[in-house]
């Protein structure tokens, strides 16, 4: 069997499958976010520890753990967690939507060095300049900082006891040469820091180490259990949803927004805000536009109303075009296409006949036009996108999809029911260093219907997109 562990930002979910991929047993646990300033992001790894425990507990109480012989690791990337030379940690890990290092990420930006040895833009959520922000801010801890962990390599310590990251999640780093698949030291050398304080890297499907003695025999497993190096959390979806080939990609509807592309060869285009990104899997990219409030845009907006989301966007009835309630989703600032931390969300249009209806449907619709920015400025990048499998909690939403497929105008394949995410891949990961599997076991998921866009409503999402745009650029001038 193969155990699977995905640190997602508001829970942890393990899942076992066994070598033909069925699943055996599985449980979450919930996470919090602490936002102790406006435009923060935080969670103390202590809590992420905490949820390890008890899903590996309540996985224990469905099987035994001594038939598990490779363990995979996804999670929430960009997280800065500092460690001193004891491996404690030394402040709260600043999280990938924490926007506090706005002014270090746009002195870093300046410099061409960052795009052009990283690939990226040098993103306010993004780990570097979040080190950059400590060594101006919290200056001691910043000089006792000796290791910088992702959030799953954290986990991956506390398991192993061993400092391994892979490429995928590194690469959203800033620290990473994204095309030679290693620690840059010359960025590294301009945030004062250097590769001792960095750790190893391994490619997903490889083995990084194996568990601790005493976490082997705290839960029953075999010592020799082996710890894939995992991915972060859209290359493990992609994994899971056997998207490993250039072209084939996914749309996200879970906490952020997600339009990804694999590539087969490394082709940055930072200008466009575009995310490229090392694969999971060797010599293998991706492309990926980040809308940073999807689902979570929901969720705000049902907290406003003391409401379920769920309740909210089952009750629309058939789908609409656009009225005129427009929502843009900038809870917490943009990545692609404006790279804006400042940005905040707004409602447009809003009159005497706004209701609950009218205004939920229009945060679906905004969510689903920043997802539009994310395909066109993948599509500036000469990628070509002509379907997309649906992905995370949001696309639960039959009419949530019927939008997303009448604004980005093409068809949006929708799996059948059981596991093909972040859980999956990296379970498949751990099956590959454990057994030495090839990629192709990573299969696609059998799709159980394809939602085509309505043509009859097409010129009115399209009109909706424009309108979008111009609010966006208005909104953007504003902040």
């Amino acid at each position: 069997m193969f155990l699977g562990l995905d640190l997602g930002t508001s829970g942890l979910k393990g899942l076992v499958i066994r070598d033909d991929q069925s699943v055996v047993a599985s449980a979450t646990a919930p996470l919090e976010i602490s936002r102790p300033q406006s435009g923060w992001s935080e969670q103390d790894p202590q809590d992420w520890v905490d949820a390890l425990i008890a899903v590996l507990d309540a996985l224990r109480a469905q099987i035994s753990f001594d038939g598990i012989s490779g363990i995979g690791l996804s999670g929430q990337m960009h997280g800065a967690t500092p460690l001193d030379h004891t491996g404690n940690v030394l402040r709260p890990s600043i999280l990938w939507n924490d926007t506090r290092a706005e002014a270090e990420a746009a002195r870093m930006d300046v410099d061409p060095l960052w795009r052009s040895v990283s690939g990226n833009i040098v993103f306010p959520g993004f780990t570097a300049p979040k080190l950059a922000w400590m060594r101006e801010h919290e200056p001691h801890r910043f000089e006792a900082t000796r290791m910088v962990l992702l959030p799953k390599d954290y986990l991956r310590f506390w398991l192993t006891g061993e400092f391994v990251s892979e490429m995928s999640d590194a690469a959203g780093t800033s620290w990473l040469d994204t095309g030679k698949r290693d620690w840059s030291d010359a960025l590294l050398g301009a945030c004062g820091m250097d590769r001792s304080q960095m750790p190893r890297l391994v490619e997903g499907s490889e083995a990084s180490a194996c568990l601790k003695a005493d976490i082997a025999a705290r839960w029953g497993f075999a010592k020799d259990t082996v710890v894939a190096g995992g991915a972060g959390d859209n290359a493990a979806s992609a994994v899971g949803a056997g998207l490993t080939k250039a072209g084939e990609g996914f749309v996200s509807l879970g906490t952020s927004g997600v339009v990804f592309v694999a590539n087969d060869a490394y082709a940055p285009a930072p200008e466009t805000a575009v995310h490229t990104f090392c694969h999971a899997l060797p010599d293998r990219w991706h492309q990926m536009g980040v809308v940073l409030s999807a689902s979570d845009a929901l969720a705000w907006f049902a907290r406003l109303l003391e409401a379920d989301p769920s309740f909210l966007a089952g009750t629309l009835g058939d789908l609409s075009a656009p009225g005129r309630a427009l929502f843009l989703p900038y809870l917490g600032g943009e990545r692609t296409p404006i790279n804006n931390a400042s940005v905040r969300a707004a409602f447009l249009g809003l009159e005497h006949s706004s209701d609950r209806t009218t205004t939920t449907r229009a945060v679906l619709e905004g969510v689903a036009f920043a997802l539009r920015d994310s395909l066109e400025a993948i599509r500036e990048t000469g990628t070509d996108v002509t379907s997309l499998v649906a992905i995370g909690g949001g696309s639960r939403s039959d009419y949530w999809l019927q939008v997303l497929a009448c604004v980005l105008g093409i068809p949006i394949d929708v799996p059948a029911g059981g596991e093909y995410g972040a859980a999956l891949g990296c379970a498949r990961l751990g099956m590959m260093a454990a057994t030495g599997a090839e990629a192709d076991i990573a299969t696609r998921p059998k799709i159980a219907r394809t939602i085509e866009p309505v043509a009859e409503l097409g010129s009115a999402f399209e009109a909706g997109y424009a309108r979008y745009v111009r609010a966006r650029e208005m909104l953007a001038a504003l902040s």
